[in-house]
């Protein structure tokens, strides 16, 4: 009988210490790395050192085993993140910026596409001066015509003035993904599950889409698609900040 409890006890044990190893796992920062023949695979770095003129990263696998990769094996592009990369403490420093109304909302709760998944996105920069916010939804026509002329603006004028943030009207994470994916988004946009929140406490002109917003730090409203009760629709918003940033 005692023999039993010992069985019992031990198996309890091990599904703790299992249970616990995979919240851990859960939490963790995972992304996407690919080395110079193209390959790709979701790692989370844990540190990086500099050693015989090259830099070597310790990562942990989604299975919980540890691997260390140097840079000269990697894309040039994640040869560089890798070189760059800081502790979070480091981290939570370099996104210091001016603060704003909307940081109680937004931070923390923003994605970012990274590779073909949108994920937890927390070491951006604030912006100095204005947010843009995108309302749109991969499920209207003309946010589809109109996305594409924004993704090419953001990528030829982004700079610390202004971030660019989608607040979705689709149903589900899913569309969302499919939608920055197809599209190619540089931007982050806001958790599927705080957007009535920041709806309703952000009360921007208009209900339909695309609509562009800027504000200034504070909130106040620069240019919108809707001027009263007329819509101008996104392309003058972008235009005029394009003004702003000159």
């Amino acid at each position: 009988m005692t023999g039993e409890i010992k069985d019992f006890a031990m198996k309890k044990l091990l599904n703790l210490m299992i249970a616990v190893s995979l919240s851990s796992l859960a939490y963790a920062e995972f992304s996407t790395w690919t080395n110079k023949e193209g390959k790709a695979i979701e790692l989370d770095l844990i540190s990086v050192s500099q050693k015989d003129g090259d830099y070597h990263g310790d990562f942990k696998m989604r299975d919980g085993r540890a691997v260390m990769i140097k840079a000269s094996t990697l894309s040039e592009t994640d040869a560089k993140r890798l070189a760059e990369w800081k502790p979070a403490g480091d981290a939570v420093a370099a996104t210091a910026g001016p603060s704003s109304v909307f940081d109680k909302i937004l931070d923390g709760d923003l994605l970012k596409l990274d590779g073909k998944s949108l994920k937890s996105y927390k070491d951006g920069k604030k912006p100095k001066k204005y947010y843009v916010f995108y309302y749109t939804a991969s499920w209207c026509p003309p946010c589809q015509k109109f996305t594409p002329s924004l993704v090419d603006f953001y990528n030829k004028n982004k700079n610390d003035d202004f971030e660019v943030i989608l607040i979705t009207s689709d149903e589900g994470e899913k569309a969302m993904e499919e939608y920055a994916e197809e599209k190619k988004m540089p931007w982050p946009q806001l958790k599927l599950s705080k957007v009535d929140n920041f709806k309703k406490e952000f009360k921007h002109p208009g209900k339909g889409i695309p609509n562009l917003v800027i504000t200034d730090l504070q909130g106040k409203i620069i240019k919108s698609s809707y001027e009263g009760e007329t819509y101008i629709g996104p392309r003058a918003v972008m235009s005029h900040l394009e003004t702003l940033l000159k």
